[in-house]
């Protein structure tokens, strides 16, 4: 009897680029002897149904085609269950693809890593209801989150250099209370960041060194500095040097609470909500598919 396995795709994932890679990605799928339930869900609350149905009739892995996205919508399906994750990625940043080593830019060679069905076990890091796999973030890059989110023009990428450049005409350094295992904190900064993996917004290495099975969550405060500075720091995101910087902190924790007036976080990309928000960690809680 064929193996079945359900593939989720987003249609609109790197304008476009979903569609296109999971038209490359099923035909492997299928020679390779899988029965292949294609899922697309017309909007997140149909495609999450989607994944759940696909679940609850026992398919042995729900493989997302899109971005770190969709991986967070699987991950909200899947945490604590039996059901392994594979990612044929085709979103902008694909940040866990890349913490796992799945080919970023061949979908057939992602598909590969699908076929060869070696399942490698990570944490999630749970806020409130919802499960994240890469970031937290909450402070300047989410307040640009928010202010680009309500623009209506221009769209993708621009759109965001936009509302960044907005928002540091205005930004000013927030009052923080942060409890790290019990532990308060106050103090002024630019931004936090609780990470389950080192980075987000493909490949920025805001939590440098976090790992995604250690059973800990890697807690960055960014200390306030000058507008100037923060965009002269803003290209070490990208090679980790940011660890160097003075205003720069780094905690290891099992659970932190958030508190910030004002401030609403985000993660995998996603909005969760207003804080205060507490995060912790769910150990061994999602099975992936992953290169050996």
């Amino acid at each position: 009897m064929a193996r079945e396995i359900a593939l989720l795709t987003n249609p609109s994932a790197g304008k476009g680029k979903g569609s296109r890679s999971a038209a490359i990605a099923l035909p492997r799928l299928r020679e390779a002897g899988f029965r292949v339930r294609q899922l697309a869900g017309r909007d997140g609350d149909e495609a999450l149904d989607l994944a759940k149905s696909a679940v609850t009739d026992g398919v042995e892995s729900l493989v997302v085609c899109g971005g770190d996205g969709m991986v967070h919508l699987a991950a909200q399906v899947l945490a604590g269950t039996e059901t392994s994750l594979g990612i044929i990625p085709a979103g902008t940043g694909n940040d866990v693809a890349r913490y796992l080593g799945i080919p970023r830019n061949d979908p057939q060679a992602a598909a590969d890593v699908v076929v060869g069905s070696h399942v490698r076990t990570i944490d999630l890091a749970r806020a409130g209801a919802s499960y994240f796999v890469t970031v937290l973030a909450a402070g300047f890059d989410s307040k640009v989150n928010e202010r680009a989110n309500a623009m209506v023009w221009p769209r993708g990428q621009m759109r965001y250099t936009l509302a960044t450049l907005a928002e540091l005409r205005v930004f000013e350094p927030l009052p923080y209370t942060l409890e790290l295992d019990g532990e308060v904190h106050r103090l002024d900064a630019m931004l936090v960041a609780v990470g389950n993996g080192p980075s987000f917004g493909g490949g920025l290495k805001i939590t440098h060194g976090a790992e995604i099975d250690d059973g800990l969550l890697d807690v960055v405060v960014i200390k306030p500095m000058s507008r100037l500075d923060l965009v002269k720091t803003y290209p070490r995101l990208y090679t980790g040097g940011i660890t160097k910087h003075p205003q720069y902190e780094h905690h290891r924790v099992r659970q932190v609470t958030v508190a910030a007036p004002g401030v609403v976080a985000y993660a995998d990309g996603e909005r969760l909500g207003s804080l205060p928000m507490t995060v912790d960690v769910a150990p061994n809680a999602l099975r992936v598919l992953a290169p050996r």
